[in-house]
């Protein structure tokens, strides 16, 4: 395939699923070897719609850092701390305890309250009270996830954040249905953004995380549309003859950097979207794409062919001397930077394999983080720790997600289907 199909009509390859809702689920297929030993105590709960501490554990155990226990191997089930029999736990080698409970306050409302408890100490490290209407319950487990998982590992969790994918509806013969959907990022409460019998591809959440910029065929040339998730209403921003494509948002959600044709060959602009003008960044014969701004603002990465083969290049988000960035491998593209600015993680290929790398933007040192042949699409979670990208078995494709240093990998099993280019909420 050449280098313009895929990085300009990757998005097309999307693989067929059954139903534009498939929830997903999450198997770590391996973790770190020093996971730390945690058991969630079954909250005692008054009629709750939602299992909060199944949701929790749930959480902790697909982050990989956490060895989670099993409810029947667990010496009892307290629902405060001052339930636990703290001999009983250390006795099962349980380093940490999380205890709780879910009372129904009346009028859709529910008080929520857990402990976490060092068992070895016999003490608490951290407890909440917080109130949740019953549509709220499974955030307000995921936000238990995130206070938790951030006391334990000095690192902000990501478990409330969300994720936005493409999928396809194969409906009988050549008939197709494409979606651009939004799900918590454990798969639940997947909604429907946009859905075109033509392709969808490219979605990129604004940095408020309210809004979707992404491209649509639906009539028929490729257009690039916003989109607010609350409300539905949208707007097409770009529609040049030609590429319309890629489209990234800058840091303070006024600009996208984009991939257009209209002028020849495709090239990196940043589009105004108070005034609608545009700035032309780069200027070749060569295809220019998948811009990627960092996270100050002040430049964007891209692919190029212009030194014979896909590579990263960088560029000042207000123009200027484009500089080469890879070196090493036949095949680098589809970068973008970590939220910290330290790393640029990217698509990274020799000969027929593609694998997810990432890059020490001070050293310029790639490590490969994937085995796959067929990896693509990497987005970082927005506390950094963990890469979400898109893989491919055979002909079956499905989300994987993988961390900074390789060691802990899980794999996104949708339910009755398959999906591509996944991108985590900020």
């Amino acid at each position: 395939m050449s280098f313009l199909k895929k990085a300009l009509f990757l998005g097309l390859m999307v693989i067929l699923t059954r139903t534009s809702h498939a929830e997903l689920t999450i198997e770590v297929t391996e973790g770190v070897s020093s996971a730390l030993p945690v058991a969630v105590s079954p909250f005692a709960s008054q009629s709750a719609p939602v299992n909060i501490s199944a949701v929790v554990n749930a959480d902790l155990a697909r982050s990989g850092y956490f060895k989670m226990m099993a409810e029947q191997a667990m010496p009892g089930h307290p629902s405060s701390a001052a339930e636990v029999n703290f001999k009983d736990w250390q006795t099962l080698g349980q380093n940490y305890l999380v205890v709780g409970q879910v009372n129904n306050a009346g009028g859709g409302q529910y008080a929520v309250q857990f402990q976490l408890l060092d068992v070895f100490k016999g003490g608490q490290l951290l407890g909440y009270r917080m109130n949740s209407s019953s549509a709220d319950l499974r955030r307000t487990a995921h936000h238990i996830s995130d206070l938790i998982f951030e006391k334990l590992t000095g690192k902000k969790g990501a478990f409330s954040g969300r994720i936005a994918y493409i999928t396809t509806n194969n409906q009988g013969g050549k008939q197709q249905s494409h979606q651009l959907q939004v799900a918590d990022a454990d798969g639940f409460n997947p909604q429907t953004v946009a859905a075109s019998k033509e392709p969808l591809m490219s979605p990129s959440w604004s940095p408020d995380g309210k809004k979707m910029a992404y491209v649509s065929f639906e009539r028929k040339t490729a257009a690039i549309y916003v989109q607010t998730l609350a409300t539905g209403q949208r707007s097409r921003v770009a529609e040049f003859p030609g590429i319309n494509g890629a489209p990234s948002w800058s840091p303070d959600g006024t600009r996208l950097a984009l991939t257009l044709s209209k002028d020849g060959s495709p090239d990196i602009f940043v589009l105004n979207l108070a005034n609608s003008s545009l700035t032309r960044l780069t200027k070749s014969f060569a295809i220019d794409t998948e811009p990627s701004w960092s996270p100050d603002g002040n430049n964007i990465v891209y692919t190029s062919d212009r030194g014979g083969k896909p590579q990263i290049y960088m560029v000042s988000s207000q123009g200027g001397q484009e500089k080469r960035l890879t070196f090493s491998g036949d095949y680098n593209a589809r970068a973008s930077f970590s939220p910290d600015g330290k790393s640029i993680v990217m698509v990274h290929g020799n000969g027929n394999d593609y694998r997810i790398a990432i890059m020490d933007v001070s050293s310029r040192a790639i490590n490969v983080l994937t085995g796959g042949r067929s990896d693509e699409s990497p987005s970082f979670a927005p506390n950094g720790t963990m890469i979400l990208y898109a893989s491919k078995k055979g002909r079956t494709g499905f989300l994987s997600a993988v961390s900074l240093d390789g060691k802990m990998q899980q794999r996104l099993v949708f339910n009755s289907g398959e999906v591509r280019e996944p991108a985590w909420a900020p």
